[in-house]
């Protein structure tokens, strides 16, 4: 086995390219290289680590559970020596810095294009839509220079610029008798099947926690990590939603109908940049958009000063 010091850049590209090509014909392609060299870079590989890679049948190959493991690092590796390129050609020709932005991903669809559209930016622009734990660690890294998250935002690293504020909504099947009134109540959503977030720690605990109170059943729930899902289950009629107002009213769906909620469930989310670092000209224009884009789409939307972070946890753990 070799020294791990000793791995190669080659190595680690072709490997990660098999992977996501699929077999070493494809990676070969993409990285415009001979398969026997690619074969033989993912055999030095497998050398020193000390373990194989992908098994061997015939003319395909399948990824091991260690491949697997191993991949998810690599690309992130790999992503970041492809920023440091790219940054580096920046600096060499003083282009405009990219602005990087991270989103959870109802933030990123419903309401960061609106803001967006409203400036003349000549950066250009990367956006990142991960997971609200996912979305404050870009920030907290580095990755990205201002995100849009859902509460709660605390960490000394980060600095918080305002808070937002909204009712939830509720989405219905557009023949849906309940699409023909004003506004929905909690107790209206009785027995009906119910399209919900499966992350129980953030907004869904808190409107499970509501019908509860209001002893409200229903049938089983349909769970999924996607607001996009959510919506496309509403409108194959397999159930209802209450939604963050953010995908209700920021990304329209044909056949889905989007009602209020009577009871008042706010919804709060975040705009934070990496404490102590100074703010690009794009990324200060950006804040501000994104406080007057929310303002025009969010019904009733509040902007909240950072400091009124604590009382706002206090409400949200009051709630959960």
């Amino acid at each position: 086995m070799t020294p791990l010091q000793d791995l190669d850049l080659k190595q680690l590209e072709a490997f990660a390219a098999v992977i996501s090509a699929g077999s070493v014909t494809a990676a070969a392609k993409a990285l415009d290289r001979s398969q026997p060299a690619v074969s033989r870079l993912i055999q030095d590989l497998e050398q020193s680590l000390g373990y194989p890679l992908f098994i061997r049948n015939g003319p395909r190959i399948h990824p091991t559970s260690e491949a697997l493991q191993l991949h998810q690092y690599v690309q992130k590796a790999l992503l970041s020596l492809q920023q440091i390129r790219l940054r580096a050609q920046e600096i060499g020709s003083q282009q405009h810095r990219p602005l990087h932005i991270a989103a959870t991903p109802a933030l990123a669809a419903g309401l960061l294009p609106l803001a967006l559209a409203s400036l003349s930016l000549q950066n250009k622009v990367q956006i990142i839509s991960e997971s609200a734990e996912h979305t404050a660690h870009a920030v907290i890294s580095g990755e990205a220079d201002i995100a849009l998250c859902s509460l709660p935002l605390e960490h000394h690293a980060v600095e918080l610029h305002w808070i937002g504020q909204s009712r939830c909504a509720v989405a219905l099947p557009q023949d849906d008798p309940l699409a023909a009134q004003e506004q929905v109540t909690l107790s209206d959503l009785a027995g009906r099947r119910l399209i919900a977030p499966w992350n129980p720690l953030r907004l869904r605990g808190r409107f499970e926690k509501a019908l509860k109170k209001l002893k409200t059943p229903l049938h089983e729930t349909i769970e999924t990590n996607s607001s996009a899902n959510i919506l496309s289950c509403v409108r194959a009629g397999l159930g209802v939603a209450i939604l963050e107002p953010v995908t209700a009213w920021g990304m329209p769906l044909a056949g889905v109908i989007i009602r209020p909620l009577e009871e008042e469930i706010p919804y709060f989310f975040g705009v934070i940049t990496p404490q102590g670092r100074p703010l690009s000209s794009a990324a200060q224009s950006l804040v501000s958009a994104l406080a007057a884009a929310a303002a025009t789409l969010l019904p009733g939307f509040q902007q909240l000063p950072a400091a009124e972070h604590p009382r706002v946890m206090r409400l949200i753990n009051q709630d959960s």
